[in-house]
């Protein structure tokens, strides 16, 4: 499924296509995501303009803006007693089998094609087919239908206590994560650290393939439980996150089913794992055979002379 790597990639592929955009149409095929669609989507977003994309976790949100070129409009409404439209945000998340592309001319919707969101041509017009300013449109396709997409009229200052983000740990790039974070926060902490990583209450993205490498790069035995490693350890292990999910985006991601960035590119971190869906592969480092275990339904992948 998209971890933090695919989703960041996805993000800096819409903001030089989205970001600065009104939105002029939207379609929705499927109300049936993780959480249903709200009813009245296409209404609160047609006309608002996207003003950034932002990520937490492995959740985008756009910003989504009222027009400001339609100050007349407004008036308008205002004098007619209508309630001006409020500031908000769309919380994307893929799922298992999501993505979200840029079509500057898109194909017919496949039946996995569950959003379609029109967005005006650079020059502020509707488009037209032989324009180089042409519309775009941003389309979330999701088979397995473990997406979503929800509307959020929180200001910024409080959509960090959103249900879907309130419990979510620190960005693993935030200056805030390092050894000493991870060591205060899992004292008294039983559970192996491959689940706590994957857990998501103290550092967020830390995916199942990313844990794996991350571990195997900070030479810990992923079932070691996390009260029970050191500081000087989890410094390391900090490190190895952080260097292990850049890598990640800057090799577009891991491409292992469905993921696609937003430009149909597939990812290719996983040409590079080091452990990862290696099982008796000779290890990288030392040729040890590679094992496999099973950790809370999800499939692990360690060196056992390396990582101890």
């Amino acid at each position: 499924m998209p971890e933090l790597p695919e989703v960041e990639v996805t993000r800096r592929g819409l903001v030089p296509h989205v970001v600065g955009r009104r939105i002029v149409d939207v379609t929705v095929r499927h109300r049936g995501l993780r959480w249903p669609v709200d009813p009245e989507l296409e209404s609160l977003l047609t006309g608002r303009v996207v003003a950034r994309i932002e990520r937490r976790g492995k959740y985008l949100l756009l910003e989504c803006l009222p027009n400001s070129t339609s100050a007349a409009d407004s008036a308008a409404d205002s004098a007619a007693g209508a309630p001006a439209p409020e500031p908000g945000w769309l919380l994307v998340h893929l799922g298992m089998t999501g993505t979200l592309r840029v079509w500057p001319q898109a194909p017919a919707p496949g039946p996995h094609d569950h959003l379609d969101i029109v967005l005006e041509a650079s020059d502020g017009s509707a488009g037209g087919t032989d324009s180089a300013t042409d519309s775009i449109v941003l389309r979330f396709r999701d088979p397995r239908r473990f997406g979503a997409i929800l509307w959020s009229p929180l200001p910024e200052s409080e959509l960090p206590s959103h249900p879907l983000l309130a419990n979510l740990g620190v960005e693993p790039f935030d200056d805030r994560f390092d050894g000493g974070w991870f060591h205060r926060h899992t004292r008294g902490r039983s559970a192996a650290i491959k689940t706590v990583l994957l857990a998501g209450d103290i550092v967020v993205g830390v995916g199942n393939i990313y844990a794996s490498e991350s571990l195997f790069r900070a030479g810990i035995r992923p079932t070691t439980p996390a009260g029970r490693i050191s500081r000087e350890r989890y410094d390391r292990l900090a490190a190895a996150v952080r260097e292990t999910l850049a890598e990640a985006i800057a090799r577009g991601g891991s491409t292992l089913r469905d993921f696609v960035g937003s430009d149909g590119s597939s990812g290719y971190f996983q040409l590079d794992c080091l452990v990862y869906d290696r099982t008796g592969e000779p290890c990288r480092v030392c040729g040890t055979p590679i094992r496999q275990i099973v950790q809370g339904q999800r499939s692990t992948f360690y060196c056992p002379h390396c990582q101890r």
